[in-house]
């Protein structure tokens, strides 16, 4: 029983973790989300507070575990040495679970697992990206570093002649192959834009062949995981969606077209998908939060030339919604004023998000 000998030796005491805004809470959690977003290392730092007999860590993706040994010997294995915590990272679910005090499971994909919770790991927000990154000593400097490379956990500190060659990896670490990387690209090319998947299906057929099935479910599939938002218009189930990305800075590793709106927009619209459960667009309006009689705009330069076009915009929407909260976000600029008594508030990125 040589690979669950080694997987009980497996000392994660000593890891420094930096704290996130979720933590593993249930002794039987399926931990799921993207690839490379901080799901191992809140498996760490639930395990921290065990004594190191007391666990078991397989990872299923670890090349060197030899899987039948574990799928035979994993009951027994477990009884044995009376643990409490057993661990199976990227589980296939190809047999039945042992029994076990405390079971932490990690995956890709959302699925239900009857007794289980289901913890959803995102990429890092502003608030953590700033306790995770240690090289700058504003959140100016943060800001403009976290706006080009993005949102990842293992990203952070890099060399920055690394970080783009890293996202790239990212990518490439969960397309099972060239198709599923193509899809991939041409989902993170159409951040921030309105296109049905049928335009998205049509464009990539021009490049690969791909049947209709296989792209409509590999998309559903990237969804499922979080790779991939698609945010609905209010009140128009059949209107066309925008995409958003996990990681706005995808855009930028994949490809040389520069779309400094669409990226700061995405990166936005992620602020407001950790805090806010149901978000839209409407006409003209980024993002329109129902619950909160809330509107955001992604200006990023905003200037006192753009507030009469941005009034015109407002008002037809004040109209027809009842609004008591307005924001624009920008990369830098400042400025408060009113429509109809309401304040729109003008505000860096930067300061927004942690407010």
């Amino acid at each position: 029983m040589k690979s669950l000998e080694v997987c009980y030796e497996l000392d994660f005491s000593k890891i420094n973790f930096l704290e996130r805004k979720v933590k593993i809470q249930n002794p039987k959690t399926y931990v799921f989300g993207a690839p490379k977003c901080g799901k191992t290392y809140l498996i760490y730092d639930y395990l921290a507070s065990f004594n190191t007999k007391d666990y078991i860590y397989i990872d299923f993706k670890d090349f060197r575990n030899d899987l039948e040994e574990i799928k035979t010997h994993l009951a027994e294995f477990i009884l044995q040495n009376s643990i409490k915590v057993l661990v199976l990272e990227n589980f296939d679910f190809s047999f039945k679970l042992p029994k076990c005090e405390n079971i932490i499971i990690s995956g890709h994909n959302n699925i239900e697992l009857k007794e289980f919770d289901k913890l959803q790991v995102k990429a890092l927000d502003f608030e953590e990206y700033l306790l995770h990154e240690n090289r700058f000593h504003t959140a100016t400097q943060a800001f403009n570093n976290f706006l080009k490379y993005g949102n990842m956990p293992g990203v952070v500190n890099l060399e920055e002649h690394n970080k783009e060659r890293r996202l790239q990896e990212i990518l490439r670490l969960y397309a099972k192959d060239s198709t599923y990387e193509q899809i991939l690209k041409v989902l993170f090319l159409n951040i921030d834009e309105k296109k049905s998947l049928f335009q998205l299906f049509n464009t990539l057929k021009n490049h690969i062949k791909i049947s209709k099935d296989k792209f409509y479910a590999t998309v559903k599939t990237f969804e499922n995981s979080g790779l991939v938002y698609f945010l609905p218009k209010y009140n128009q189930e059949k209107a066309v969606k925008k995409i958003y990305s996990y990681n706005h800075a995808f855009l930028n590793a994949i490809s040389h077209s520069k779309k400094f709106k669409n990226e700061f927009t995405n990166m936005v619209f992620l602020q407001l998908e950790v805090n806010f459960e149901n978000i839209f667009y409407l006409d003209n309006i980024d993002f329109f939060i129902p619950s909160q009689n809330y509107l955001i705009l992604s200006i990023p330069f905003f200037n006192p030339l753009l507030k009469k076009g941005v009034q015109k915009k407002l008002n037809k929407v004040l109209k027809e919604h009842t609004i008591s909260k307005i924001d624009i976000v920008t990369v830098g600029y400042n400025e408060n004023f009113f429509i109809n008594d309401i304040e729109v508030e003008v505000v860096p990125f930067f300061q927004w998000a942690v407010s």
